[in-house]
């Protein structure tokens, strides 16, 4: 079967669409507004060096169906690209090669920029951002200066994971077994002085606006979780012989969701890093203590707290006192209580918590039941039941509480009371969800608009750099190696440090830290909107016009930290004016991962990744698209086939063949449109034809383009039986065609006579009085096995689909001397003659 000249086609429509600006939009000056607005934005990638492979086009292709169908829908239609490219990858790349990571980003984004050419997107490039341009990362400055100045930006002593080769502090996500995900090196915890982002500030709101978000539940929940709003009660232990540091005696607070299970409380348990920890240990405890912790402290979080894994810990020797029993319980430290969750402290009640009962059958420690609904000694109890055990009253008197008999949201609220009355606790609520840790310590990242100075006093302060001075740019180096110390790379340049205070004239140090690479990405899709503005973030009309991003679409993997980091900081743009909506992405898709061909993810390693150049040179970028459409919805886990990419090849072959027809080896391309003909169609092909358009609507709606395309390929085979292509049905196809595969369907418009770019033709719509069928085909069966197909009328009765299945030919043959034991009519699909 010969295929189509795609090798010229392709890049000579590229060619064309960039000459002519094809599709660049206009700014909101210039603007059409009384059109809707649609906005429609993928996930912007990192370029790396190795560039795109064939999972990365998969989400591109959709949103870019979804930009062209909404352009001749009659929207103004924003479809953007542009690179985070701040980040550690790119440093230990400079590292390894001596190659300054500007000059490898500038390399490695010329050749994604490439690649999405050739594969035919409609990006409007004139609106291109790079998170590393100074003129783009001015305003990430700008922004933290605006949390600075509203408390949400501050310096604290905090626990980070600490990679002494890689030399900075990494987020949790960023260490695997324990391990720095780049380079697998090792990771300690360190207590280290840190800017941080007061994103708890927006807890409540993050999750309250969840609700009004057309994203997957799945990914709702997942930020659910991570937020992890508790409502429950602090509650005092005081630690038996022991005083804390302003001379009072040493309490452990506890945060539980369970207050009602105080009674069951048999021991407590402090995270390794919690402060009491040096104060309270024994001295026959210290030395195993002191290994313990120094054990933790190369665990990432994620290891330290899986429900499965065996439970560790050791005593500290000391005893706390128990508020509702009056008993003495022992305190212990284990790995699986986090220093910055809660309170570092935890109140252990093996009986009905999985967690603290695995740590007790472990180390011997008392398990008592105080809900019934169990065998506690078997397993935890953590459904609803009556409280036993649960009273002190005849203890305290008209002081103590009893909880017996009371179920689990009454036995909340008396031991909450309870403890508030004695002073031993109160109501609270608490959150999973952490304040993030913003700073690197290394070269390629964003400079914190920040220096360190002295008051009239002399004692250090830190001041913003006025925006008038923005941007703070990073200096030139020689080195980018880290210096072992958590001033990272900046602080080895000597000049750029030193600088003046612009208000005081005093001499000043600029900070050495940079931004986490999260940063850049937080707000990109508004410097989308204007990104040449020079004197704003973004110009309102253009945020007021465009905003919210209609739909987002990107990877699972940013399910959590990319969105809500985006989304609080949005939040906070919110409030100071900035921004008119309170929530950035109203629709979110995540597509599915490509596996390779043999069913396991891409990766060099196991030599199974596929590079689209080598797909585009063999069989076009029009067909790349249409099989990462065809594999299956948008949204599952699919395996690569390059068996798949040739049959959607072959389609395109025969969709071509249906205007030019056949082209002898040899022979130049047809200059014109020989099958196309100006005559009027008839009624089936009007039929076949509007339903086609029909279900290719609906699906480019609904998301579904691997059904759309089934329709589309079901049409070829229909119209390839026809003497010739009506004009009308020839037009209509190409259109409806052209999200999917652009470059063949310029083409065919053209050839078809059409002398502009079909980019902004009206969308072919489906008429309904053509799409009832006048007559349909049905597959006749004998005995199960397919023998024929009949044409026959679409309210044809039984007896004259029996009698036409049975005037087939062929059909005929196989009956010929049978005897007919059951016939069976499925109507407007098949006959089975079971003989």
């Amino acid at each position: 079967m010969a295929g189509y000249p795609f090798a010229e086609l392709e890049p000579r429509w590229q060619a064309y669409w960039k000459a002519h600006e094809t599709f660049r939009t206009p700014d909101i000056h210039d603007l059409d507004t009384s059109k809707p607005a649609y906005y429609v934005l993928d996930m912007f990638p990192y370029p790396s060096g190795a560039g795109l492979h064939v999972g990365h086009p998969e989400g591109y292709t959709a949103t870019d169906i979804l930009a062209r169908y909404k352009r001749m829908r009659g929207f103004n239609v924003l479809h953007p690209m542009g690179w985070d490219a701040f980040g550690l990858p790119a440093e230990q790349y400079a590292i390894k090669t001596g190659t300054h990571p500007r000059d490898t980003t500038v390399r490695n984004v010329e050749t994604f920029r490439g690649q999405l050419e050739r594969l035919g997107f409609s990006y409007d490039w004139a609106r291109e951002v790079n998170t590393t341009d100074p003129d783009y990362y001015r305003w990430t400055q700008w922004i933290f200066l605006r949390l600075y100045a509203r408390g949400l930006a501050y310096e604290a002593d905090l626990n980070v994971n600490w990679c002494p080769d890689l030399g900075t502090v990494l987020a949790n996500e960023e260490i695997v077994d324990g391990k720095s995900e780049v380079g697998g090196h090792a990771v300690v915890r360190l207590p280290m002085r840190q800017w941080v982002l007061r994103i708890t500030a927006y807890a409540d709101r993050l999750l309250a606006d969840l609700d009004g978000l057309d994203w997957p539940e799945s990914i709702k929940e997942m930020q659910r979780h991570w937020i992890g709003r508790s409502e429950g009660a602090d509650v005092d232990f005081t630690v038996d012989g022991h005083t804390g540091e302003d001379g009072r005696p040493a309490t452990i607070r506890v945060f539980t969701t369970r207050p009602d299970t105080l009674f069951g409380a048999t021991y407590c348990v402090l995270a390794p890093e919690h402060p009491l920890v040096d104060r309270i240990t024994t001295e026959a405890q210290r030395g195993a203590v002191a290994a313990y912790r120094t054990a933790a402290a190369g665990k990432s979080d994620l290891e330290r707290t899986e429900l499965q894994k065996t439970k560790t810990g050791v005593s500290t020797g000391a005893a706390a006192t128990n508020p509702a029993t009056g008993e003495a319980v022992p305190v212990w430290i284990a790995d699986y209580v986090l220093a910055h969750y809660g309170t570092g402290a935890i109140m252990a009640v093996p009986g009905h918590d999985v967690r603290d009962h695995v740590f007790a059958l472990a180390f011997g420690l008392p398990v008592v039941e105080v809900v019934k609904g169990g065998d506690v000694a078997e397993a935890a109890f953590v459904g609803d039941g009556p409280h036993v055990r649960s009273s002190n009253a005849e203890r305290l008197g008209a002081g103590g509480v009893s909880l017996d008999g009371m179920g689990n949201a009454e036995a909340k609220r008396a031991m909450i009371d309870w403890l508030a009355a004695r002073g031993h606790g109160a109501s609270k609520v608490q959150y999973r969800l952490r304040d993030w840790v913003f700073a690197r310590q290394r070269y390629w990242g964003e400079p914190f608009p920040l220096i360190h100075t002295t008051d009239e006093a002399g004692a250090p302060v830190v001041k913003p750099v006025p925006d008038a001075d923005l941007p703070v740019v990073l200096p030139e180096l020689r080195s980018f190696e880290p210096t072992g110390s958590p001033e990272g790379p900046l602080g080895t340049a000597t000049d750029w440090l030193s600088t003046t205070d612009p208000e005081t004239g005093r001499p000043a140090r600029r900070e050495t830290n940079t931004m986490p690479q999260w940063a850049g990405s937080c707000w990109y899709y508004l410097r989308y909107l204007d990104p040449g503005n020079a004197d704003a973030l973004v110009d309102p009309a253009e945020e007021r016009y465009w905003m919210p991003v209609d739909l987002y679409v990107g990877g699972v993997e940013h399910a959590v930290l990319h969105l809500l980091y985006a989304r609080f900081w949005h939040k906070v743009l919110f409030d100071i004016g900035v921004v008119s909506t309170s929530e950035p992405f109203q629709r979110l898709v995540n597509q599915g991962l490509i596996l390779g061909e043999n069913g396991e993810k891409m990766s060099k390693s196991r030599g199974n990744v596929v590079n689209p150049d080598d797909v585009v040179l063999a069989y076009g970028a029009d067909s790349l698209r249409l099989y990462e459409m065809f594999m299956g919805p948008l949204e599952q886990v699919k395996p690569w086939s390059t068996r798949g990419v040739e049959g959607v090849s072959r389609f395109l072959a025969r969709a071509w063949r249906l205007y030019v027809g056949e082209a002898r080896e040899g022979d130049p391309m047809p200059d014109g449109a020989p099958r196309v003909s100006e005559r009027p169609a008839t009624g089936d092909e009007l039929g076949a034809l509007h339903r086609m358009l029909d279900k290719v609507t609906q699906d480019i709606d609904g998301m579904r383009f691997n059904t759309a395309l089934s329709a589309m390929m079901e049409f070829v085979n229909t119209a390839t039986r026809w003497d010739d292509l009506p004009r009308e049905a020839a037009d209509a196809f190409a259109l409806a065609l052209s999200p999917f595969a652009p470059h063949l369907a310029e083409e065919l418009w053209r050839r078809t006579g059409h002398a502009d770019s079909l980019a902004y033709a009206p969308w072919p719509e489906a008429d309904p009085a053509h799409l009832a069928r006048e007559t349909v085909e049905i597959a006749v069966q004998v005995s199960g096995k397919l023998r024929g197909t009949v044409t026959v009328a679409a309210d044809a009765s039984k007896d004259a689909i029996l009698a036409a299945a049975r005037a087939n030919e062929n059909v005929a043959k196989y009956l010929d001397g049978a005897t007919v034991r059951k016939e069976v009519v499925v109507p407007g699909r098949l006959v089975n003659f079971v003989v």
